[in-house]
């Protein structure tokens, strides 16, 4: 173990708004019984698991895919076939998935202290352009990273995907979604990814 601060919870942004939607699946649309990990998840019922899998990835035929393959051995298998199956998503699926995307009340975490009201400001500035420009959300996953630096990738990253071209923008929002998916995927089975 190092003695580096705990990474941060995962969270996306999306919408021009100063709060940030979580990447952990929803807890409304959790597996049945509280019971956790990859055996329950493999078990449930297949209405359940597809209900779950939305909370992960909005796009139905996403969710569908994944809980037909089942059961998986192991949490690499299924982040595998998550995987595959995001690289299948359609443009439709695409735009599905982006607009299931969710906004919590929660400000951006790490971001206090001076100059906090002007960076949540530029933020919404930013998201209102992005979503202007390319008629869909804005989505980073920010997995791994430290409270402190979620603001200054978040800004960074809007910043610089505003100069893409829309095909672009919708490509790499796409392995963005796909990232998120996973991170949410893996604390559904019970596991860290």
């Amino acid at each position: 173990m190092t003695s580096e601060p705990p990474a941060a919870p995962p969270t996306t942004l999306h919408a021009p708004r100063s709060g940030i939607p979580s990447q952990k699946c929803r807890p409304r649309r959790t597996l049945p019984d509280g019971a956790s990990g990859l055996d329950r998840f493999n078990s449930a019922a297949a209405g359940a698991v597809e209900a779950a899998l939305l909370a992960c990835c909005g796009s139905r035929r996403w969710a569908r895919r994944i809980a037909a393959h089942r059961p998986y051995p192991d949490l690499e298998a299924l982040l595998a076939a998550a995987d595959e199956a995001s690289y299948d998503l359609s443009p439709g699926d695409l735009t599905e998935a982006l607009a299931e995307e969710s906004l919590s009340p929660q400000p951006l975490a790490g971001a206090r202290g001076r100059g906090t009201l002007a960076a949540h400001t530029a933020l919404r500035a930013a998201h209102a352009e992005y979503e202007r420009r390319f008629r869909h959300a804005f989505v980073i996953c920010l997995d791994g990273l430290r409270e402190e630096e979620l603001l200054d990738r978040v800004l960074s990253g809007i910043r610089d995907r505003l100069g893409h071209e829309p095909d672009e923008e919708r490509a790499i929002a796409a392995d963005e979604l796909r990232r998120i998916a996973r991170g949410r995927l893996a604390h559904l089975a019970g596991e860290s990814p």
